[in-house]
């Protein structure tokens, strides 16, 4: 059974319990793997055991999150998900912990609870702003080591404070985090300016696979297994990607397709003017929030690229009121 709860609520469970796992959603992005290690961090001070699970890999540029956290050897008691919306986002790590997760908190529009209890926000910006708003109500203390975490998933998940989804809540916990001794202007640089060679090869690559739909109001690009290994690229080099096709003048939905493995694509979508990216998503499998969303479609590059365009079309077509 689960349950919609509130930070006081997680609070005291958190406080009452020990030996934590605490899990990313799939593909981690700075949201995910911040809000992992600064919960962790924030456990730790607390003198509780607490590790972090990486659903996938951590990359390069993610890597100091986990500065001076070795993993701790325990018997698990308490598992916690941090910015995972649905148990299909638990990837490969769904059938082991789905039935599990004893609390789960998220931020995402388009939720669906699957923990014993669930808190959610889709108010906050990113899903750190709920993790700096829970420190808070723990009284937790909260070093440089955890500010910088809790910042990187404000930066990535607001592009560097500019989408539409920042509030003045946003704004004002990059201030306490920046009081607190976070290093805000090399998380930017490095989050959203700095790109290994690897990453521009492949801007190169997916600046060729280009096309355009529904008058120029659909973009589409996408990478393969073969485009990374021939530019060099790891997860991390991939980062920020997906808003290369929404940056188009003119361009309502921007969808990169990016191959998993034979077969398997993830879709992500990012969109303007007010195009709700989770409910087009949510129609194939996926979610997310308005103006950024993801799923997973099977077949080869060009039926994934086809369906995908055809779902944006009928959307834009039957749905979409300017």
């Amino acid at each position: 059974m689960t349950m919609t709860t509130n930070l006081s609520d997680i609070a005291e469970v958190l406080k009452s319990r020990d030996n934590f796992e605490i899990l990313t959603h799939k593909y981690p992005d700075g949201d995910t793997l911040g809000s992992a290690y600064a919960l962790c961090r924030i456990l730790r001070s607390m003198g509780k055991n607490a590790n972090v699970i990486v659903n996938g890999t951590l990359s390069r540029k993610m890597a100091f999150l986990k500065d001076g956290l070795n993993d701790l050897d325990f018997d698990v008691q308490t598992v916690v998900s941090v910015d995972v919306a649905a148990p299909a986002q638990l990837g490969d790590l769904r059938e082991k912990y789905e039935n599990i997760v004893d609390v789960s908190i998220d931020h995402h529009d388009m939720n669906t609870p699957f923990a014993a209890l669930t808190y959610e926000d889709p108010s906050a910006a990113s899903n750190c702003e709920n993790i700096f708003k829970l420190a808070k109500v723990m009284d937790a203390n909260i070093d440089k080591l955890t500010a910088d975490c809790i910042y990187t998933g404000l930066c990535t998940d607001t592009g560097c404070m500019k989408y539409s989804s920042v509030t003045a809540d946003t704004l004002r916990t990059a201030a306490e985090l920046v009081d607190l001794g976070c290093d805000n202007a090399r998380i930017n640089r490095e989050m959203c300016d700095t790109k290994s060679v690897a990453r521009i090869k492949m801007e190169q690559q997916i600046l060729n696979s280009l096309t355009l739909h529904c008058d120029n109001k659909i973009a589409v690009v996408h990478t393969t297994m073969q485009m990374e290994k021939d530019c060099g690229a790891d997860d991390g080099d991939l980062d920020g990607l997906a808003n290369i096709s929404r940056q188009i003048e003119g361009v309502y939905i921007g969808i990169t397709v990016k191959e998993k493995s034979e077969k398997n694509f993830r879709i992500s979508l990012r969109t303007n003017h007010g195009v709700n990216a989770a409910e087009i998503c949510a129609s194939l499998g996926g979610g997310g929030h308005i103006a950024a969303a993801g799923c997973t479609l099977y077949g080869t590059l060009e039926e994934v690229k086809n369906k995908i365009v055809e779902v944006c079309e009928k959307y834009l077509n039957t749905e979409y009121v300017a």
